[in-house]
């Protein structure tokens, strides 16, 4: 299957439909007949932050939004490890 390129103002214009008027991405992208993910990855690049789902107080979906809160501060913390061995490892050598 030919990977389909669409102008920038298609791109625009899909990208108005969430940021502008209220569309959920994946029914904007149904819409149009694009993947969810290339719409998201069109919003992204344009800086457009796509709007985050209604707080819940479902102990199912807190549960679940705990579990990737922890996963992301476990990576972020390993990151960090990583830079601080780095920068202890190009300040300990010598042009």
């Amino acid at each position: 299957m030919a990977r389909k390129i669409h102008s920038p103002q298609f791109k625009d214009e899909a990208c108005k439909l969430v940021s502008e008027q209220g569309y959920s991405v994946n029914k904007a992208a149904k819409e149009l007949g694009i993947a969810s993910m290339t719409l998201q990855y069109w919003l992204e690049k344009r800086g457009h932050k796509t709007p985050s789902p209604p707080e819940s107080d479902d102990p199912q979906v807190l549960k679940t939004k705990i579990r990737e809160l922890e996963r992301s501060l476990r990576r972020s913390e390993m990151e960090k490890e990583i830079l601080k061995k780095a920068t202890a490892f190009f300040a300990g050598q010598n042009p």
